[in-house]
């Protein structure tokens, strides 16, 4: 079998999708700042507010300037817990539920308010990554300020019952969260019917740029800017406009709807091959994930006996690029936070990969893994001194 190059990691980031790229690269003269007054500012402003309906239509918003720019993810995460900071100081509500599943952006800010007094939660999930309503039932009351849970795992693909949280959060009063920054594009996200507050979105998860993302604020809902400065985003998030970012992700917004069933239809497809044809090739592999609720494009794995990162080293030397679970703990040495609050123990959890296909992915991409797989998990196996 000729040697490929097999990118199976788009939960980390995605290419610039050829659409997207022309696009940025025709709109390069509209580099006016949006916020001045003269023709140029108007055109750059009317072109960013095209973007802000597209971007809001794509996740159900009726309201776009519901939707405010941000830098990304993390960015906009940290937006709503300093805003619950704020919030929380001056109330008499102070309690913070969420998951232990979380990404590390959402995890790391609960912790903060934690440190600064704040009453927080980090909810169970079960074998499958799903928090159990019951569960967050207990844990919300009077007291309890935010939920914060997100749409879709990064690592394991889990979907969670968004409606279910919601009607449990409204009921208790709460605001919700979710980090839908996985979700969007990848499958259908309305902030309506799922009741959200608040809402955060990464464009370079969708085939669009890096460095710009957005937070959706239910109108009502309290916000307070992470950013100081000038009135920019209705003075929710000041910094001149990032034009291009912006323009990029207006674009990638309109063709990931466009696009969004035929996505789900190819991503379930080829994601069942690779499941099928790993689970044939490597005895003893494990699925880690929720097999029904799940993200079509994520298949998390566990190989009993080889080390994540031997395999991941294993694979890139056969022109396969995967993860061994989020992006942004790839530096650490820690097992999975994600495997270990689903039950996977440490040594199993230090053996896992994470596959995650995209767009441009094919059934020859999917089969020359599941042919390589084998012989690698089973070479490594070999030299392992842990039972399995």
């Amino acid at each position: 079998m000729d040697k490929r190059s097999v990118y199976m990691d788009y939960n980390a980031t995605t290419p610039l999708r050829a659409e997207v790229k022309a696009s940025m690269i025709a709109d390069l003269e509209i580099y006016a700042n949006a916020s001045s007054m003269h023709e140029s500012g108007r055109r750059a402003r009317s072109r960013v507010e095209q973007a802000r309906a597209s971007v809001a239509h794509l996740i159900g918003a009726d309201d776009p300037d519901r939707l405010v720019f941000t830098s990304g993810g993390s960015e906009s995460n940290n937006t709503v817990f300093a805003t619950m900071f704020h919030v929380g100081r001056a109330g008499k509500r102070r309690g913070i539920v969420t998951t232990a599943i979380e990404h590390p952006c959402v995890l790391n800010a609960a912790r903060w308010l934690q440190s600064e007094g704040f009453p927080v939660t980090f909810l169970e999930v079960d074998q499958y990554g799903m928090i159990r309503l019951d569960q967050l039932k207990s844990a919300v009351g009077p007291d309890t300020l935010l939920v914060s849970v997100m749409a879709a795992n990064n690592e394991i693909g889990t979907v969670q019952d968004m409606r279910g949280i919601s009607a449990i959060t409204k009921a208790a009063g709460a605001w919700l969260h979710t980090d839908g920054t996985q979700a969007v594009g990848k499958i259908p996200v309305d902030v309506d019917d799922w009741g959200v507050d608040y809402m955060t979105m990464s464009c370079h998860k969708l085939y669009g740029p890096k460095g710009i993302g957005g937070l959706y604020i239910r109108k009502g809902a309290p916000i307070e800017p992470l950013i100081r400065g000038g009135h920019q985003e209705h003075g929710y998030r000041a910094g001149t406009y990032n034009n291009l970012g912006i323009l990029g992700f207006g674009i990638a917004a309109d063709l990931a709807e466009k696009d969004l069933p035929s996505y789900m239809s190819k991503m379930s497809s080829l994601r069942t091959r690779l499941r099928d044809g790993i689970l044939a090739a490597v005895p003893k592999a494990r699925v880690n994930g929720h097999p029904e609720s799940v993200l079509p494009n994520t298949l998390n794995v566990s190989f009993p006996g080889a080390e994540g990162e031997a395999i991941l080293l294993s694979l890139d030397i056969e022109g396969i690029r995967v993860s061994t679970g989020s992006a942004c703990a790839s530096g650490s040495l820690e097992p999975s936070h994600v495997l270990l609050a689903t039950g996977v123990g440490p040594e199993l959890a230090h053996g896992s990969i994470r596959f995650s296909l995209g767009r441009d992915s094919t059934e020859a991409d999917v089969d020359y893994v599941i042919g390589k797989i084998g012989p690698i998990i089973a070479r490594l196996r070999s030299m392992s001194t842990v039972a399995f």
